[in-house]
C-alpha cells in the first residue's frame, strides 16, 4: 500500500485530502508545521509528498530543496497563489507537478496515481541487463536511472530523467510541449505546458555546454522540440 505524506498547515484542506486518498486505498500522514514535515520526509520511506507553500516554520520551497539533496520522490506541490513564477520556481527546484487551490479533490486523486504509477513503474528494476542511451558524449542508462555526459555523473530529478529519455529514444522526432506533458505527466496539459519549458531548462543546464547552441535538445520555434542525434 503506498504511503503519501501531505505538509499542509490548514487542517480542513488535509483532513479532506486525506479522507479522499485513503478512499482510494493509500496510507496517509500529515504534518502541519513546515520543519516537522520536512524531517518527516528525510527519515521516512514514502511514496509520494504532497507539500503546501505557505506553511509555518519552513516554506515549501525549503523543505522541497532538501527533499530533492537525497531523495526522487515524487512532489506535488499544492498553493493557493495562481502566479506562474511560483509554479516555474517550484518546478525548477525539482517538484514533479504543482497544482492550483481551489481544486477537486478527484483531480488531486488522479494527479496522485498518475504518479505513483508512472514511478513505480520506471522505479522497477529487474535483473535483466541495463537499458543504455548513448548519443555524441551523453549516456543514459535507463535501468540504473543514471545520466553521464563526457563522463560525468548528473543528477536528475525523475521527471527531467523521464523527460531526457523519452526524447533520446525519438531523435530527431518533433514533439510539442502538449504532447510532452501528455506522454510524460500522463494526463492532459490542462493549459499547464509551462511545466515542460521548466523542465528542459534545467536539463539542458545539466547536459549542455551551450545552452544557445545546444547538443542535444534543439527548440523547433513555434513547434517543439527535437533530441538531435
Amino acid at each position: 500500500m503506498s504511503k503519501i505524506l501531505i505538509i499542509e498547515d490548514d487542517t480542513a484542506i488535509a483532513e479532506l485530502e486525506k479522507d479522499y486518498l485513503e478512499i482510494n486505498g493509500y496510507t496517509v500522514l500529515i504534518e502541519q508545521d513546515g520543519s516537522a514535515g520536512a524531517a518527516r520526509a528525510l527519515d521516512e520511506d514514502l511514496d509520494l509528498i504532497i507539500l503546501d507553500v505557505m506553511l509555518p516554520g519552513m516554506d515549501g520551497f525549503e523543505i522541497c530543496k532538501l527533499i530533492r539533496d537525497t531523495k526522487d520522490t515524487p512532489i506535488l506541490m499544492v498553493s493557493a497563489k495562481k502566479d506562474d513564477i511560483d509554479k516555474i520556481r517550484g518546478l525548477g527546484i525539482g517538484a514533479d507537478d504543482y497544482i492550483t487551490k481551489p481544486f477537486s479533490p478527484s483531480e488531486l486523486v488522479a494527479r496522485v496515481k498518475a504518479h505513483l504509477s508512472r514511478y513505480k513503474r520506471l522505479t522497477s528494476i529487474g535483473m535483466e541487463e541495463n537499458t543504455v542511451i548513448e548519443a555524441s558524449g551523453l549516456t543514459i542508462d535507463k535501468t540504473a536511472r543514471t545520466v553521464l555526459v563526457d563522463g560525468q555523473e548528473k543528477v536528475f530529478t525523475t521527471k527531467e530523467f523521464d523527460l531526457l529519455t523519452f526524447l533520446a529514444e525519438h531523435p530527431n522526432h518533433v514533439y510539442s510541449k502538449e504532447e510532452l506533458f501528455k506522454e510524460i505527466w500522463e494526463m492532459e496539459s490542462v493549459g499547464d505546458i509551462a511545466t515542460v519549458t521548466v523542465h528542459i531548462k534545467k536539463i539542458r543546464e545539466k547536459i549542455e555546454d551551450n545552452r544557445s547552441n545546444p547538443r542535444y535538445i534543439e527548440t523547433i520555434w513555434g513547434v517543439g522540440y527535437r533530441f538531435k542525434l
